[in-house]
């Protein structure tokens, strides 16, 4: 009996006996402290990101470099004798914050003209014949611009209580014709000395600033040279000034 009880016993014995080699392969497998994991594989990792990041920081900056070179060059640094038969306002004047109707006598606020390169006329709503002939050539300015013409907008600012005359309207399909009060045209745009506002053509950019006049001659080599002068503006502005608002 005492044998048979003693067999259970030195079972027992031998079971705990052969189960601490196991604990202890098993306590032995934790990992390793952080410290450990930061030896060869900690430095390459923590400058990975960093590196990534100058790469696509550098990356940015060669593709925004045109546009910034293109803006600065333009608003900053632009020639005075970029005009040839245009005068370059300075310094530029914004789109005045007032309400205009549009042909269908629909308010419309002036500043939502922003977004287009605008080439702007003004002269009575009755229109006789010198604004008939403005108005014509003013639209073969910007035709001949041929694909960037979707970039300048054509405008007349007419004033006055008359009625559009009836012979006028078809040719002003492609026209934004915006009725104004006069008062408030001579405040934010001005002739040359010696000149009324209906002797000019009036260019404001995109950003909405008046920058430049073209005083309107009858010769064609005048006219070409008022073409000279918005194709140059339109190249300069070609990678950050798109058609459309």
């Amino acid at each position: 009996m005492q044998n048979e009880n003693s067999k259970p016993r030195a079972d027992s014995h031998a079971l705990s006996e052969g189960d601490s080699p196991l604990e202890l392969s098993v306590h032995g497998m934790s990992p390793p402290p952080e410290s450990a994991q930061s030896g060869e594989s900690g430095v390459g990792a923590g400058l990975a990101p960093k590196r990534s990041n100058w790469v696509l920081w550098l990356m940015l900056a060669l593709c925004a470099s045109p546009v910034i070179a293109s803006y600065v060059t333009y608003y900053f640094i632009r020639p005075q004798t970029l005009s040839v038969n245009g005068e370059l306002i300075s310094p530029t004047v914004s789109l005045p914050q007032v309400t205009v109707r549009d042909e269908f006598s629909k308010p419309l606020a002036l500043e939502s003209l922003k977004g287009q390169w605008l080439l702007i006329s003004v002269a009575p709503m009755a229109c006789e014949s010198a604004c008939q002939q403005h108005l014509y050539l003013q639209r073969q300015l910007i035709a001949s611009l041929g694909a960037e013409s979707d970039r300048v907008d054509w405008v007349w600012l007419a004033y006055g209580s008359a009625d559009l005359a009836p012979q006028v309207r078809p040719g002003l399909q492609e026209a934004r014709v915006l009725r104004m009060d006069e008062q408030a045209i001579q405040a934010w745009l001005k002739p040359g000395a010696g000149h009324a506002l209906e002797d000019y053509f009036y260019l404001v950019d995109p950003q909405g600033q008046w920058m430049e006049r073209f005083l309107i001659g009858q010769e064609v080599s005048q006219l070409a040279n008022i073409k000279k002068d918005l194709v140059r503006l339109l190249r300069a502005s070609a990678s950050w000034d798109r058609a459309g608002r």
